[in-house]
C-alpha cells in the first residue's frame, strides 16, 4: 500500500486509497530523496510558516505571543532535569515553567535532532520538543468540533487475546463521525448509530492512517500546526503526516515498513509499542499476505504468541515503551512494531521520513507486487479481498505492474540525476560484503542491515548514545523477555530449518485465522495465511510459495540482480 508513499508526495494527487499496480510516472522523476518534484521535503514549504501562535485550530487558544526557543551551546539543554524513564512525564517542570513565561527551552536544535535521528541504532523517545506545537491540543473531542461531522472510516476489531493476528482483512469497518465514535466510546452504548452492531465491551475502534491532505482538505491551514522542522526536516508539516484515533485495545498487527524511518507524536492517551530489531526478522515469520505496498507483516501474535507453531519467536528481542502525550518516538528503518492503545481514547500523529536506501526498496516492492498479483489472481481472480488489504483498492494487470517495476528501476538510476556508480558497482560485487554510501550488499543477504542510519559514527562524530538523558531516552530490550540462546550452525526442531545466521527457510505449521462477525463470534476456516486447513500440513500452497519468493532476503537479491543487469 501507499501509506508511506502518499505522505511523501509520490503520487500526482492525494487519494484516499491506493490503486494497486497504478503506473508510477511521478516515481521516475525523483529528487535526492526519491520523492516526486512536488514533495516538500528539504525544499521550500508550500504554505509559508506562520508564527507558532498562528494557525491554531478553531476552539483552541493561541498563546499571546510566539515563544522563543532557547538552546544551550552545542544544541543541548543546559542544566539538570528529572531523569526520563520509559513512562516519563511528557514535560519536565522546568520546561512547563519556561513555557508559562513565554520562553520555551528545547533540548536539541533542529540540526542536532536530525543528526541523532540519522545515526541512532535503536528506537528512542524525545521529550520536551513539542510543547509549543499547536497540534498538542488535538484531542479527539477537539477534532470532532473541527471536522464538523466529516465521515471517517473506523476499523473494528475484537478485544481478545487470540494467538492469531487480527489482520485488516479479518476486521469489520464502519463509516462514522468522531462525535458518533466518542458517544459510543464514552456512553458504551450500541443501541443506535453506526456502531449499533458492535458491543463496546467486545470491540475496539480505530481510525488509522488518516492523511491530513484528505482529512483536512478544506482546512489546509492546520498543516502548519505540526512542525517536523523542529526535528531538522525543513518544510515538513501536517501535509506529510497521518492521524490515528483509537479506543482502548485498538492496535496494528506487527509489521515492518519497507520505506524510511518513522517519527510518532503522541497527542492524547498512551500507546504501548512492542518493537523488534531488523536482524530478528527470521524470528518474526514474515509474510506478504495480506498484501499491501510497503508493509511486511508477521504471522505471530506478538502479545500472545503460539510458540508451538512459531518456536523461534522466543529468540526475538522485544523492546517495549509506553508513549505518553507530548513525547515523540523515533522508529529506525525496518524495525518491527506492534502498537496498542492502552487508554480509553488515543490520538497520534506520525510522519515517515524517506531515506536514501528507499530507492532500492522501491524496486524490491515492485518485484513483490508483480509476484503476489500474478500468483494470487491466477489462483482466484474473483476473491481478491481474501488476500488484498482493504487499504489497496484493486489488483491490476501484469502489464501495469511491469511498468511499475520499470519505473522503480529508472528512479534508482535517475536519483540525483546521475547514475549511482558506486552503488551499482557494489551490486556487481558477488560473494563479498560491500559497503558504499550506506548501501551494504552481503552474499548472505543480511536482513535490515542496509540503512545508513545504523552505520557507525565517522571520525570526529559524536556517538548518539552519549546524548541519552532526560530529554532523549532509548527503548531498551524488555527485561522479562530475554533473548534465547542461539543454536549451532544448523537447527532443525521439526518445525523449521535455520542456518547459523538465523535465516529462516521453511516451516510446517500455520495457525488458523479467525474472521470476526459483527456479534463478536469467531468464524473458523482460514489459516493465518488465508487458506483453508488441509488434511496434511505438508501440502504446499500458493501462500507458502509466496512466503519464499517474496521473502525480504529474496527480493533484495532479485532487485540487485536486475539493477546489475540493467547497468551492463
Amino acid at each position: 500500500m501507499q501509506r508511506k508513499a502518499v505522505a511523501w508526495g509520490l503520487q500526482t494527487a492525494p487519494h484516499t486509497e491506493h490503486v494497486l499496480g497504478a503506473a508510477p510516472p511521478p516515481r521516475t522523476k525523483t529528487n535526492r530523496r526519491g520523492s516526486a518534484p512536488h514533495s516538500h521535503v528539504n525544499a521550500e514549504p508550500r504554505f509559508r510558516a506562520s508564527p507558532r501562535g498562528a494557525g491554531v485550530l478553531p476552539g483552541t487558544h493561541a498563546e499571546p505571543s510566539s515563544p522563543r526557543t532557547v538552546f544551550s551551546r552545542g544544541g543541548n539543554l543546559a542544566g539538570t532535569m528529572a531523569a526520563g524513564t520509559q513512562e516519563s512525564p511528557p514535560l519536565t517542570a522546568a520546561a512547563e515553567a519556561s513555557w508559562d513565561e513565554g520562553e520555551h527551552v528545547k533540548p536539541f536544535t533542529p540540526e542536532k535532532a536530525k543528526d541523532i535521528i540519522m545515526s541512532l541504532r535503536q528506537p528512542a523517545v524525545f521529550c520536551n520538543m513539542v510543547s509549543d506545537w499547536p497540534s498538542r491540543h488535538w484531542t479527539a473531542e477537539h477534532l470532532s468540533e473541527v471536522l464538523q461531522g466529516k465521515q471517517i472510516r473506523f476499523r473494528m476489531g475484537m478485544k481478545s487475546a487470540d494467538t492469531v493476528p487480527q489482520f485488516e482483512t479479518t476486521c469489520s469497518y464502519v463509516e462514522a463521525t468522531l462525535e458518533e465514535f466518542l458517544t459510543w466510546n464514552c456512553d458504551r452504548s450500541s443501541s443506535f448509530g453506526p456502531f449499533r452492531d458492535y458491543d463496546h465491551s467486545k470491540f475496539w475502534a480505530y481510525a488509522d492512517y488518516k492523511y491530513f491532505v484528505n482529512l483536512f482538505e478544506d482546512n489546509s491551514d492546520v498543516f502548519q500546526d505540526v512542525l517536523w522542522s523542529d526535528f531538522g526536516f525543513p518544510g515538513r508539516n501536517g501535509q506529510e503526516s497521518t492521524l490515528w484515533i483509537g479506543s482502548l485495545g485498538a492496535h496494528t498487527p506487527c509489521h515492518l515498513d519497507t520505506y524510511g524511518c518513522n517519527l510518532v507524536f503522541q497527542v492524547q492517551g498512551r500507546k504501548r509499542w512492542h518493537l523488534f530489531p531488523p536482524e530478528d526478522t527470521p524470528f518474526l515469520y514474515p509474510t506478504r499476505i495480506p498484501y499491501e505496498e510497503s508493509s511486511v507483516f508477521s504471522k505471530v501474535s506478538v502479545v500472545n504468541p503460539d510458540l508451538k507453531c512459531f518456536p523461534r519467536f522466543q529468540k526475538a528481542r522485544r523492546h517495549t515503551v509506553t508513549l505518553s502525550p507530548r513525547q515523540v518516538l523515533f522508529v529506525p528503518r525496518h524495525w518491527w512494531h506492534y502498537v496498542e492503545s492502552i487508554d480509553p481514547v488515543t490520538v497520534s500523529i506520525n510522519s515517515w521520513i524517506e531515506l536514501e536506501e528507499d530507492h532500492l526498496a522501491r524496486v524490491e516492492e515492485a518485484i513483490t507486487r508483480m509476484l503476489v498479483c500474478a500468483l494470487k489472481t491466477s489462483e482466484d481472480p474473483h476473491n481478491t479481498r481474501a488476500w488484498l488489504n482493504p487499504t489497496e483498492v484493486e489488483a491490476t494487470s501484469h502489464e501495469v505492474n511491469c511498468r511499475y517495476l520499470n519505473g522503480a528501476i529508472s528512479a534508482f538510476f535517475n536519483q540525483d540525476r546521475t547514475p549511482k556508480a558506486v552503488e551499482i558497482q557494489a551490486l556487481k560485487t558477488n560473494g563479498e560484503n560491500v559497503e558504499k554510501k550506506g548501501l551494504r550488499v552481503s552474499s548472505r543477504m543480511e536482513v535490515g542491515q542496509t540503512h545508513s542510519q545504523n552505520d557507525s559514527p565517522g571520525a570526529g562524530e559524536q556517538d548518539p548514545e552519549s546524548l541519552f538523558g532526560p530529554d532523549l531516552f532509548p527503548v531498551p530490550p524488555s527485561p522479562e523477555d530475554p533473548p534465547a540462546e542461539r543454536g549451532g550452525p544448523w537447527e532443525n526442531d521439526g518445525k523449521e530449518l535455520v542456518d547459523k545466521d538465523g535465516n529462516h527457510f521453511a516451516e510446517s505449521c500455520c495457525p488458523q485465522r479467525h474472521t470476526l462477525s459483527k456479534s463478536g463470534n469467531v468464524v473458523e476456516g482460514q489459516t493465518a495465511s488465508g487458506r483453508a486447513p488441509g488434511p496434511s500440513q505438508a501440502l504446499i500452497s500458493t501462500d507458502d510459495l509466496l512466503d519464499c519468493l517474496v521473502n525480504p532476503r529474496v527480493t533484495r537479491l532479485v532487485a540487485q540482480l536486475l539493477i546489475e543487469m540493467k547497468s551492463l
